[in-house]
């Protein structure tokens, strides 16, 4: 099963701004694309869940980055990489974060 919602966020550097971050790419992460009002490309697409292993984890990749891009400037997508939970068999992603162009410090 493909955890999408409850991806980890990681970051290879320190900042101030790093719980703010934190909780926008949550909500951005979390949020399927065309249910937001008003602002139908927030979110990120599900369109790739009932797609094979390999292809869906490469569809949520480009997903994620390109969607970081768009809407937090802060940080920029080093890595997307996946982990398996044996007991549950249940497969999440793992977001990590360099420094974007808006970032402090």
């Amino acid at each position: 099963m493909f955890a999408a919602g409850n991806a980890e966020i990681r970051f290879d550097y320190d900042s101030p701004e790093r719980e703010d971050i934190m909780r926008c790419l949550e909500t951005l992460y979390a949020t399927r694309a065309g249910s937001q009002p008003l602002d139908r490309d927030f979110g990120i697409s599900w369109d790739f869940i009932d797609s094979p292993l390999p292809v869906a984890q490469q569809e949520y990749s480009f997903e994620v980055i390109r969607k970081t891009r768009m809407y937090e400037k802060r940080v920029k997508v080093k890595e997307v990489k996946f982990e398996f939970d044996g007991e549950g068999g249940e497969m999440r992603p793992v977001i990590i974060l360099g420094k974007g162009e808006g970032a402090w410090g």
